[in-house]
């Protein structure tokens, strides 16, 4: 069974017999006690309750107050650090942009060293080649005034019909050809 079973009879019963003060009538005595309880609890309360509740309280706005100004030092500190990343990016930017320019720069000077190399080269190549066509010129000017020798003795041993030396005609056509200047032969 429930307290209001028990309650509400009783209730019921002071509320039939029409006897006993009301809800807003005086009643000196127990305003009375009611105050003395109070002030005791008050006091009781002064003395030893408020200041520990008080203790917590001001504990409490302590520490969040710390944890306030911890959260902005973190934040400081956050704020610092990532200007720093930051600089350091813009440090490796540019050292990378100078590591950049810098291989640039060197393949440009190894693509102009080849390019010299190439032209020296071909330009060597290109002197002995002329002077391999100069030996060969040579050789065949040397070729053709033997050939015209023997085709001069061929002829001049028809014309004049008579069986010379060879060895005696070839001396004697040789200094006729030496004889002439390089440009007229």
């Amino acid at each position: 069974m429930t307290p209001i079973t028990f309650v509400a009879p009783a209730m019921l019963a002071a509320a039939a017999e029409g006897s006993g003060p009301g809800l807003v009538s005086l009643q000196v005595n127990l305003m009375f006690w009611t105050l003395v309880i109070f002030g005791l609890l008050y006091v009781i309360l002064q003395k030893w309750g408020f200041p520990a509740i008080l203790g917590a309280v001001e504990a409490r706005e302590k520490a969040l107050a710390d944890a306030i100004e911890g959260a902005k030092r973190d934040r400081e500190e956050a704020a610092r650090l990532l200007q720093e990343h930051r600089a350091q990016i813009e440090a490796s930017r540019g050292e990378a942009q100078k590591l950049i320019a810098e291989a640039r720069a060197v393949a440009e000077k190894s693509r102009a060293e080849l390019m010299e190399k190439t032209r020296a080269d071909q330009q060597d190549m290109l002197a002995r080649a002329q002077r391999e066509i100069g030996v060969e010129r040579d050789k065949a000017i040397l070729q053709l005034r033997r050939e015209a020798v023997d085709l001069a003795i061929a002829g001049a041993s028809k014309v004049v019909e008579e069986n010379l030396d060879s060895d005696r005609n070839r001396k004697l056509v040789e200094s006729f050809l030496a004889s002439i200047p390089a440009g007229k032969a």
